[in-house]
């Protein structure tokens, strides 16, 4: 096993065994494209093999250091590299190319000899990789579990931006003529990202206003709201009426038929029996009656209020049976005060539904009644009538 592929399997078990899962970007995916990026420019730069293997172990080996955390890392690399090539009998001469190959990779070094420039290079190959986005993101998390710094979606992208305009640069020949146009499309990327959160933040920003321009009217949902449950009680208002002049009209019939052909009848002592059928029968239709009529009879309130009731929202307006001795100067006044106040308004209209609410209940409850008694009614009087012919 040659020295490159030992430094492999030694950097492998390293990483594998002692780097912390926060390290998202940091870890042997990014070392293992470093390395494949030196072979990349070690073939088109033409580098000797001597100077090729000493990049490849430098590759391997550049970012061992953060098995020991983040700070200085360079230094922390140096030193587990060196000993790993003092271990296998390596020159100090080589060990201290390694060093220096391994000492360039820091962000803000700058390059010197044809060899920093390649592992500086291949140390950001992934500026030009199509996985750029997603390559970021990941050291993103990294920096943000590592406690290092945290940064939102736009901090980020302007980051990044930054740092492709004004922080990197590539420094082989090879990489300005291949890697940079490639880096530059990685650009284009995020510029349109960084026009497209803008869009979305002046979209963002547009619906604020807009939600708070809404605020300060009523809601259409709440209009909705309001209209589908009035009309809903003024239905169910409207089925009760009809109801309650189904019973009045039938049980008026009724009342007539009886006393036009029955109750003249009732004289002779020789229909003596149809007395009790008969007086239950009207005592059934008149109780019936009286409930049908008590549902729909309605209730007349005093038709005043107050300038005080007004200021002290305790008068709903929109009931007629408030207002109607009213001049109408003063329920004008009253009805803008109002208008003017949204709680008092919707708080009108709660109260209006609920009370319609309520008048509901009591038509209900009372037709409830009215037909109890006209069904028992009919059942008793037939039976009474079956029984006082059985009885002849």
């Amino acid at each position: 096993m040659n020295l490159i592929e030992q430094s492999e399997d030694f950097v492998s078990n390293l990483l594998k065994d002692k780097l912390s899962n926060l390290y998202s970007y940091h870890n042997f995916n990014h070392t293992f494209t470093v390395v494949t990026a030196v072979k990349e420019l070690c073939k088109k730069e033409d580098v000797e093999d001597d100077d090729k293997e000493a990049l490849l172990v430098a590759a391997w080996f550049h970012d061992t250091g953060y098995v020991d955390g983040y700070e200085d890392h360079e230094n922390k690399s140096v030193k587990i590299a060196s000993d790993f090539l003092k271990e296998k009998g390596k020159s100090e001469k080589f060990i201290n190319l390694v060093s220096s190959l391994i000492l360039a990779t820091a962000k803000e070094y700058e390059p010197k000899t044809h060899l920093e420039k390649i592992i500086k290079d291949a140390d950001y190959a992934h500026l030009m990789g199509t996985e750029y986005v997603t390559t970021c993101e990941l050291l993103r998390l990294e920096l943000k579990n590592t406690g290092i710094v945290s940064f939102t979606n736009a901090e980020w992208t302007k980051e990044n931006l930054n740092f492709l305009l004004n922080k990197h640069r590539f420094y082989t020949d090879y990489a300005l003529r291949k890697w940079q146009p490639l880096k530059e499309k990685n650009l284009l990327l995020i510029q349109k990202k960084i026009n497209k959160q803008q869009l979305k933040a002046a979209a963002a920003i547009e619906e604020d206003n807009k939600k708070k321009d809404k605020a300060e009217k009523p809601e259409r949902g709440i209009d909705t709201l309001f209209r589908v449950t009035l009309g809903n009680h003024t239905r169910l208002s409207g089925i009760a009426d009809s109801k309650a002049n189904i019973l009045l009209s039938v049980n008026a019939i009724i009342i007539s038929i009886a006393l036009s052909t029955i109750i003249p009848k009732l004289d002779s002592p020789k229909n003596a029996h149809l007395v009790v059928p008969t007086f239950v029968m009207l005592m059934s239709s008149v109780i019936t009656i009286i409930f049908a009529i008590l549902s729909t009879r309605p209730k007349v309130t005093s038709g005043f209020f107050t300038r005080d009731d007004v200021e002290a929202k305790k008068v709903n307006l929109m009931f007629f049976g408030n207002f109607y001795k009213m001049p109408l100067e003063d329920y004008d006044w009253a009805m803008n005060e109002m208008m003017k106040d949204r709680d008092y308004l919707y708080s009108t209209m709660i109260k209006d539904l609920y009370y319609l609410g309520l008048v509901l209940q009591r038509k209900y409850n009372l037709l409830r009644i009215a037909y109890n008694f006209f069904m028992f009614g009919i059942i008793i009087t037939v039976i009474s009538f079956v029984i006082a012919f059985k009885s002849i």
